[in-house]
């Protein structure tokens, strides 16, 4: 299939917020193409978390990468982690010049685990860390985006146990003591509103600093449609009326016995305002 097709034969969306998928909205042992092509269909952007050495199949598909997965990091040993600063630092440079060079906007970043430093410790450690990239990041006009999450479920599926990023106001206050264009928080609704609630109202207040979005239905991390809490359209509606350019990634895991193809198809919709 040509990227003329692909983009031509394709649900045409409204365009308020520009949304793109990730691999874990399709059902195990999809293949990369396959994931391409249903994404393209349903009127995605573009594609999270997917590893460089497949953009190419991107952008076959009219797809770019909308967030460039991290290198050297894991979730438990992220910025904060002093002692993989050095070959850290190398590998997000790396990236940054990767991005730039192929039109990815946006980097993940994590702060990974406390393991009994405080928050202001832990705060200190990763502004020190990331005055020393924001420069680079500013230059290649790609945003390094440090990701909330939540600490309240051992599951790794449903939590990330010891984060040091998990309340938005934390990673709020690390972003503004960088005060860079380019450093901002990765705001996954679904963690925020586990650990602090108040979603759209935290998100007016602390606009200027978030740089990319992640869904989630709560409980369960399943679809974003009335079989959870949260009324999505009117996240949307509150994230599109501010005037946000950049990506909107669905995260969610498809519940069983639910089609993946037709659960994205449903959450590109809802959020289509």
């Amino acid at each position: 299939m040509s990227v003329a097709t692909a983009q031509t034969t394709g649900v045409r969306r409204k365009g308020r917020l520009k949304q793109s998928a990730m691999p874990v909205n399709f059902a195990p042992g999809t293949s990369m193409e396959e994931m391409c092509r249903i994404a393209s269909r349903l009127g995605c952007e573009g594609m999270d978390l997917i590893p460089p050495s497949d953009w190419p199949m991107l952008k076959k598909y009219g797809l770019i990468p909308t967030l460039c997965p991290r290198e050297t990091m894991t979730i438990e040993d992220g910025i904060l982690r002093k002692e993989i600063h050095g070959p850290l630092e190398a590998s997000l440079h790396a990236s940054i010049d990767k991005s730039a060079a192929n039109g990815c906007p946006d980097i993940i970043i994590v702060g990974g685990q406390r393991r009994g430093l405080s928050y202001e410790e832990g705060a200190d450690t990763c502004v020190a860390f990331l005055n020393r990239l924001k420069k680079h990041a500013e230059d290649k006009s790609v945003t390094l985006c440090l990701e909330v999450m939540n600490s309240k479920y051992e599951n790794p599926e449903l939590g990330r146990v010891d984060q040091v990023c998990d309340h938005v106001a934390w990673g709020i206050q690390v972003c503004k003591r960088l005060n860079s264009p380019r450093v901002k928080l990765l705001f996954d609704i679904y963690h925020a509103q586990i650990m602090d609630g108040n979603v759209c109202e935290s998100i007016r207040e602390n606009f200027p600093w978030i740089g990319h979005f992640h869904t989630g239905g709560v409980p369960g991390r399943h679809e974003i449609d009335d079989t959870q809490e949260l009324n999505y359209r009117f996240v949307a509606k509150t994230i599109a009326d501010l005037g946000f350019t950049g990506y909107v990634a669905h995260e969610f895991r498809p519940g069983p016995g639910r089609d993946p193809a037709q659960s994205l198809a449903s959450a590109l919709q809802i959020m289509d305002v």
